[in-house]
């Protein structure tokens, strides 16, 4: 069992230190705060929260991008955590990235053969296999005919090209792992499904781990296995795809589903429930659990006072809240 785990994340936490500067009072940023899940090798997991909930740092954490500040990270067997930026290039050879600005993510002054062509030099990959690497990636992007985007700068593409260009660049090494930072937030809709399938595809043929980041929840039933949905640094509820849209657990993964826009007109004019106010500070996070200020299902007395534990109240259906203390 322990063969099939790529990446294992262990009580991840990452704070930033905050120094005093006029009225700002030092302190931390906990980012990350105590995140702890298992990717297994083929599988696609999506990890969803609205900006601010810490998806993306701990993205960076598992790159090596961010340092951090305890726990563990474990990638085919190999610590992550800890090691220096320079002793990391195993780890970046075998993790594809694919960025939420496609077109802030490429050089503009290159063209796309030299933007595939760059991480094959830089990887010191033999430059006999050079051409056949990124002709056979362009095709598989669907970049075609190759003959006609080898040359193209990024602004000479559209939006979907562009990304299309990126997934290329992050696959243009074999990865066994591809990360995607919001990868459709940036393009038509017209455009986000294609981009999507495009990516599931490539998982399946080359039978790759996925980590894909969002916000929105609608988009997750289409890609991955399971969801892991992130609030105020912390995840609280971790379970796979189907089951999360049947049966959300947490007050937040409730509200998330019920915040995704309804195109039936039928609909229009039904009042969304919504948990009022913000997201807390993460520098001064509340005590107790952090959804609580905003939960409409509060327990006084415990949830504003003991941050909860994770429960199980169902088989591989995990949730930190206290309304399922007495399921676990």
């Amino acid at each position: 069992m322990q063969d099939s785990i790529l990446l294992s994340v262990n009580d991840l936490h990452t704070w930033f230190e905050l120094k005093r500067w006029g009225f700002l009072r030092a302190g931390f940023v906990r980012a990350v705060d105590g995140v702890t899940f298992q990717l297994k090798r083929g599988e696609a997991i999506t990890i969803v929260g609205e900006s601010g909930s810490g998806k993306t740092t701990l993205l960076r954490t598992i790159l090596g991008l961010a340092r951090p500040t305890a726990g563990e990270i474990t990638f085919a067997g190999r610590r992550v955590d800890g090691q220096k930026a320079e002793d990391l290039a195993w780890l970046r050879s075998q993790v594809g990235f694919v960025q939420q600005d496609p077109y802030g993510a490429l050089a503009p002054f290159m063209t796309a053969n030299r933007i595939l062509k760059e991480p094959l030099a830089i990887n010191k990959v033999n430059e006999d296999e050079h051409e056949q690497r990124i002709r056979g990636v362009m095709d598989e992007v669907r970049l075609i005919p190759v003959d006609d985007f080898l040359n193209k700068f990024p602004h000479m593409l559209s939006g979907g090209q562009q990304q299309r260009l990126v997934i290329a660049r992050a696959m243009i090494l074999h990865p066994r792992l591809i990360v995607a930072d919001e990868p459709v937030s940036m393009l038509d809709a017209s455009v986000r499904v294609e981009i999507l399938e495009l990516m599931r595809n490539i998982q399946h043929t080359h039978n790759l781990s996925v980590m894909y980041i969002t916000h929105d929840l609608s988009s997750v039933r289409y890609f991955s296995e399971c969801v892991f949905v992130m609030y105020a640094a912390k995840m609280v509820e971790k379970t796979d795809v189907r089951e999360v849209v049947r049966n959300p657990l947490h007050p937040y993964t409730q509200a998330l589903l019920t915040a995704i826009p309804d195109p039936d007109p039928e609909n229009a004019g039904r009042f969304r429930d919504i948990p009022p106010g913000e997201p807390p500070s993460l520098i001064d996070p509340p005590k107790g659990c952090r959804f609580h200020p905003r939960c409409p299902h509060i327990i006084k007395g415990i949830c504003d006072a003991e941050e909860p534990p994770e429960f199980q109240p169902a088989p591989g259906h995990f949730v930190q809240c206290w309304l399922y203390k007495q399921e676990s």
